[in-house]
């Protein structure tokens, strides 16, 4: 017996079609001074995870440069959006306050998870200020900017993004 879906069934949402923007924040990185190694970090495992990379960049830390690369990366389709960098305490860590500004919902337990289970690898885990937001219609992820770090926290939130993306872009999903 064939089974039938109903036609009003939502499709589920496959990682595989997620486009992603990764945005490097750093400024000695966007002044050529340092070599970036967050950014090609998070596209390897992006890549691992089957998602498509539409758009890169590195900016300084600065909020309206990171803002304005959210915002880009977003019109141009990037279902999710990846930074690495400015999720610390310094003085020119910013990134957290950048996103909050042009949010419409945060996300607490993306945030939350990346700690948690970050505090297993190191006691320093409790200073990070990442979390995970949506802005217009794209999940953006504010990473660390130690590549390992960034790369073991997106591991971490893995799973539910392809239904974060989904909402965020308002496509049907199955819960």
């Amino acid at each position: 017996m064939e089974k039938k879906q109903h036609p009003n069934t939502p499709t589920p949402q496959h990682s595989s079609h997620i486009a992603v923007g990764i945005i490097t924040i750093s400024d000695r990185a966007s002044a050529g001074e340092y070599q970036d190694l967050g950014g090609p970090a998070l596209k390897e495992a992006a890549q691992k995870n089957g998602w498509q990379i539409l758009s890169e960049a590195i900016v300084p830390d600065d909020a309206e440069r990171i803002q304005e690369a959210i915002r880009s990366f977003s019109q141009q389709g990037c279902g999710l959006i990846l930074t690495t960098g400015g999720t610390g305490i310094g003085s020119r860590d910013v990134t957290p306050e950048a996103i909050r500004a042009i949010m419409h919902v945060e996300i607490p337990g993306f945030g939350e998870v990346m700690r948690a289970e970050s505090m297993k690898i190191t006691p320093n885990a409790i200073l990070s200020r990442s979390l995970a937001a949506i802005v217009d219609l794209s999940l953006v992820i504010a990473l660390p900017g130690k590549p390992s770090g960034a790369v073991e926290c997106l591991g971490f939130v893995a799973g539910a993004i392809p239904h974060a993306v989904a909402l965020a872009q308002r496509k049907p999903t199955t819960c």
